[in-house]
C-alpha cells in the first residue's frame, strides 16, 4: 500500500486574509472501454496523470489534467474551455479540437485556509478515437485510463493519491455506464456551473472538508 505524498509548498495553510482564487480548467477526458472491438457495457474510463513528485502543488497526486487560465486562453467559458484544452494538450499530448463538445460537470474554489487557490470549472469531454496519451514527463509522469469506481477503490486503499475535490467528480461519473450517459446527465444538471466552497473544520489533528449542503457547514 501506498501512503499519501507529503503536501507541496502550494498547500500551505494561510491562516491570515484568504487569497484570490485563480481561474482554472480542468478537463475529464472520456472513453468507453472496448472488447474484441466494441464497447462493453459499464466500464466508463475517464482519463487520470500522476504530478511529477518534485510538483510545487499536490505532488505525486493523480489528477485530471488542467491549469490556470492564460490571457491568451480568452474570456468566459470559451477562455476556459480553451483553457482546458491546451492543459491537455501540453500535459498529456492529446490535441482537442476547439470544435469539440465541453460539457461543464462543476465548479469548484479552493478552501480559504490554503495558501494556493483556484476557481476551477471541471469539463467533460470525449477521447478523440485511437488518441495515445504521453506525459509530458515534466508536470506529468504517469497516466492512466481508469473506470471511476476502480479509481475510487484504489483511492481507499491507499494505492492511488487523489484528494477530495477530485474525489467528488470521480463519484460524480459513477453512475453513469458510457461516455454518452456522462455527458448528458451533465447537459442536464442545473447545478453544473454553480459555485461550490469547501470548508476546513475542526483541527490540525482532526481536519474535516465539509461541503456546503452539509449540516456543519459553517455560516
Amino acid at each position: 500500500m501506498n501512503s499519501f505524498p507529503e503536501a507541496g509548498p502550494g498547500e500551505a495553510i494561510n491562516l491570515g486574509k484568504p487569497s484570490e482564487p485563480r481561474p482554472a480548467a480542468t478537463i475529464l477526458l472520456l472513453r468507453d472501454r472496448e472488447q474484441l472491438g466494441t464497447p462493453e457495457e459499464g466500464l466508463l474510463e475517464v482519463l487520470m496523470l500522476k504530478r511529477s513528485a518534485e510538483s510545487h502543488f499536490m505532488p505525486s497526486v493523480w489528477v485530471f489534467p488542467g491549469g490556470s487560465l492564460d490571457p491568451e486562453d480568452g474570456e468566459g467559458l470559451d477562455g476556459l474551455r480553451t483553457c482546458a484544452a491546451r492543459e491537455l494538450e501540453e500535459e498529456a499530448g492529446i490535441t482537442l479540437d476547439l470544435s469539440s463538445e465541453l460539457i461543464p460537470l462543476a465548479r469548484w474554489v479552493t478552501p480559504e485556509v490554503v495558501k494556493t487557490r483556484f476557481d476551477t470549472w471541471f469539463f467533460l469531454a470525449r477521447a478523440p478515437e485511437g488518441v495515445e496519451v504521453k506525459p509530458d514527463n515534466f508536470e506529468m509522469t504517469e497516466a492512466l485510463w481508469i473506470n471511476p469506481t476502480d479509481a475510487l477503490t484504489a483511492a481507499g486503499a491507499g494505492d492511488m493519491a487523489i484528494v477530495f475535490p477530485t474525489l467528488k467528480q470521480l463519484e460524480a461519473l459513477v453512475p453513469s455506464a458510457s461516455t454518452d450517459e456522462a455527458m448528458s446527465r451533465a447537459a442536464a444538471d442545473p447545478n453544473a456551473s454553480k459555485v461550490v466552497l469547501p470548508k476546513v473544520i475542526g483541527d490540525e489533528r482532526n481536519a474535516r472538508v465539509v461541503l456546503p449542503h452539509e449540516d456543519d457547514y459553517p455560516d
